[in-house]
């Protein structure tokens, strides 16, 4: 059975740039995936309060580009999410629920293919079109029958769809939208951070239109107005609305202003996506 973990602080060191976690973070090495048929690091925050033999148990976000969420050191040019920070912050103050936040590593090349829901065209403007696979579905099979099983049995976790969320941005906001609205019953609380809407000629679109009665997912959607074709995030909620989602309700959109498609405007916008998808209970 796969259970290779290493614990983390701000002092270790395993690249060139300094590691800038905070808090309680277990790393899995090489968490197998038999339906991927691949492997790859996941890294688990544990809240503050998390203590071995107690009995209390946590709901669970699960992030995609996981090299990105926690740690300057693997991000998107040397710029991350800060998470981690984020989330001690608010639990701390009392503002959210305390959490597990888990964050998957995405496969590099390897990214479009199991982030993309349909076999769309990669670079339209390169002279021999080459399609994604479009593995999206498969990707949430991981997610639901390896990977959550395992955090499931691993931790204490509220296992429960209507305590687990899933989040990304770019193409992975676009893949937590279309496992959410494909597999509502495995994650209901979604992080959709400047989706690529225009994957495939907006296939996002079809498959919003296509659901014919509105599953219980709690959605926070924005975008950037620095962004190219920011507009249509607003298309999109528009859509969802139009399906039965309540803004402020059961759906948050957030227009930014002047944020860009970005490591470091997506890290801006934390803050507010978790407070609107986990607050407080206190």
């Amino acid at each position: 059975m796969f259970d290779k973990i290493d614990i983390f602080s701000k002092a270790s060191r395993f690249s060139m740039r300094k590691h800038t976690f905070t808090g309680n973070i277990k790393r899995h090495r090489g968490f197998p995936s038999r339906i991927l048929g691949n492997r790859r690091d996941v890294l688990v925050y544990l809240p503050p309060g998390y203590r071995r033999f107690s009995r209390k148990r946590y709901p669970v976000l699960y992030l995609h580009d996981g090299q990105n969420v926690f740690d300057a050191a693997t991000s998107f040019s040397g710029v991350e999410w800060g998470v981690d920070e984020t989330a001690e912050r608010l639990i701390r103050q009392k503002l959210i629920e305390p959490l597990i936040i888990v964050a998957i590593a995405n496969m590099g090349e390897e990214r479009v293919h199991e982030y993309a829901p349909t076999r769309g065209v990669i670079d339209a403007k390169a002279k021999r079109k080459k399609r994604s696979r479009g593995l999206a579905r498969l990707y949430g099979h991981f997610l639901m029958n390896e990977l959550k099983p395992y955090i499931d049995r691993k931790y204490r976790t509220r296992p429960g769809a209507e305590f687990t969320g899933l989040g990304g941005s770019s193409l992975g906001g676009l893949v937590t939208l279309a496992i959410g609205i494909l597999y509502p019953r495995a994650f209901s609380r979604l992080i959709v951070m400047s989706p690529s809407i225009w994957w495939d000629d907006y296939a996002i679109y079809r498959l919003v239109d296509s659901i014919e009665q509105k599953p219980p997912l709690k959605i926070w959607l924005d975008t950037g107005t620095a962004e190219p074709g920011w507009e249509q995030a607003r298309e999109l909620r528009g859509r969802l609305v139009e399906k039965g989602w309540r803004l402020f309700d059961d759906i948050q959109y957030l227009e930014a202003k002047g944020a860009g498609h970005s490591e470091a405007a997506w890290a801006a916008r934390v803050d507010p996506a978790l407070r609107f998808l986990f607050p407080s209970t206190a």
